[in-house]
């Protein structure tokens, strides 16, 4: 099953089981990646938010217009901020922003419970490292990668480059079929 892309320079479609690294250097233009991506050719998705909360997850959504319902929020960040948890049938939440394990068997299980055509975002892989660590970020990256082809779904993986040696970035790269680079200025360079 192919899924149609609607981002200036990527391919018109990328086959399920794709993963594409969306590499950045600041959050401010990822935004309208993560939203053109989602909301395009899509029955369901998942946003794994390991950066904002489910609250701002929702907002963003709405500003950039995108389908609400067919929306599933996995907030990692609320537990770390003290925040209020208030689970629903599309908002759910795991016992910490380290809790890969967690992270990954819930991505398993919206895979398992959806038909049609499956996106995952997961904003941001940066901020898994930064709780987890580089290796768990890179095992669970793997894991996830594997579910997307399992499945024949599609996903976009932000990392931010100035945080992570370059090293890691490149072990991040080397695992992605393709690459999205969004350059300080908005603009895009695809490599598929």
């Amino acid at each position: 099953m192919d899924y149609r892309l609607e981002i200036d320079g990527t391919p018109a479609t990328i086959p399920g089981g794709t993963g594409v690294l969306l590499l950045h250097p600041s959050t401010g233009e990822t935004d309208r990646i993560d939203t053109d991506f989602l909301k395009t050719d899509t029955d369901h998705f998942l946003v794994v938010s390991t950066r904002t909360t489910a609250r701002e997850v929702r907002q963003k959504l709405e500003y950039y217009d995108v389908d609400e319902e067919r929306a599933e929020i996995l907030d990692t960040l609320s537990i770390e901020r003290g925040y209020s948890r208030r689970k629903t049938d599309t908002v759910h939440y795991v016992a910490a922003p380290d809790d890969v394990d967690g992270i990954v068997e819930h991505i398993d299980g919206f895979l398992e419970n959806h038909d049609g055509k499956l996106r995952l975002s997961f904003d941001s892989v940066t901020e898994l490292a930064y709780y987890a660590g580089d290796d768990d970020a890179l095992e669970a990256v793997d894991r996830i990668l594997e579910l997307l082809a399992n499945h024949d779904a599609v996903g976009l993986f932000h990392l931010s480059e100035e945080p992570h040696d370059r090293s890691v970035v490149d072990d991040f790269r080397s695992r992605f079929d393709g690459v999205i680079d969004l350059n300080e200025d908005g603009n895009v360079e695809a490599d598929f």
